[in-house]
């Protein structure tokens, strides 16, 4: 399988308009920074511990408004948490801003992950040790992209190991047929009953039932074009989770930020998921 790795040794955050990389990202590529330095101080080591959460929460939230969700302990941590975490997205919008300065970013909380991956309880569904492209059940984004930007920060070099699948074409070759037809009625439905935040696409159905599909073919999951990757601490990755499909296997204490971004901002729109499906199908999908 082609190397789903691009490894970039620049040194600083902001990084010059490279179209080689953004390319890269744009066919579902993860580029991989390992030297982009960001510092935890003595005090920002005393967050890393899961006792950090609050009961029954699966990992940190800073809204894009600067309120913290999730994390317990006293005021003075708390406000060093916020600032840890505002300091990751800082970074990663200059980080993606600088490499494309067309892209229009939608920007999303920032979350916080101090559990260690396998101890997490999860359902089948929403288990991310399983093979997946990322669609979410309440959140349909009508073809925006869902562009990640991931931080290891686990203080005793642990790394957090990926798994990366086969492109997204081949993701939809192979299942495309198993999915049910889109029903414009439950769409309508789903979203009267508010278990969507707004109408559910054709391509938000598909794109949530490769999801599905993908995690419950226990043969696919073992036996697809796949490489293991550690991101070792310090290590900074980025890729569209839409369409690069991955896992996670092992590892504890990452931030995550994730923008959506509409495909008029894509220098490549004809490689995102939506014209991928839209060419295979044979018609454009809303």
């Amino acid at each position: 399988m082609e190397s789903q790795i691009v490894n970039i040794g620049v040194k600083e955050w902001k990084i010059n308009h490279n179209y080689d990389w953004i390319n890269a990202l744009e066919s579902g590529k993860v580029i991989h920074f390992s030297n982009l330095p960001f510092n935890i101080s003595q005090t920002e080591k005393k967050l890393l511990s899961p006792l950090i959460l609050k009961k029954n929460c699966r990992n940190v939230s800073l809204s894009t408004t600067n309120q913290l969700k999730g994390a317990e302990c006293d005021a003075y941590l708390l406000d060093a948490l916020t600032n840890l975490m505002k300091r990751f997205r800082q970074n990663a919008t200059t980080l993606i801003t600088s490499l494309a300065p067309n892209y229009k970013l939608e920007t999303s909380p920032t979350s916080f992950r101090p559990i260690q991956v396998e101890d997490r309880k999860q359902s089948y569904r929403g288990n991310d040790k399983l093979l997946h492209i990322d669609a979410f059940t309440t959140r349909p984004n009508h073809g925006k992209r869902i562009l990640r930007v991931f931080i290891n920060i686990n203080p005793n070099n642990i790394p957090r190991v990926w798994r990366i699948g086969e492109p997204f074409e081949n993701v939809a070759n192979n299942f495309l047929h198993k999915v049910k037809p889109y029903s414009s009625w439950q769409a309508s439905f789903l979203h009267k009953i508010k278990i969507t935040k707004s109408l559910r696409s054709e391509y938000d159905h598909i794109m949530l039932q490769l999801h599905d599909i993908m995690k419950f073919d226990s043969n696919y999951q073992s036996n697809a074009e796949q490489i293991i990757i550690p991101f070792y601490s310090g290590s900074v990755w980025v890729c569209f989770s839409d369409q690069t499909s991955h896992s996670v296997l092992s590892g504890q204490f990452m931030m995550e930020q994730t923008y959506n971004l509409p495909l008029s901002s894509l220098y490549n729109p004809d490689s995102s998921p939506f014209a991928i499906l839209s060419n295979i199908i044979g018609k454009k999908l809303l």
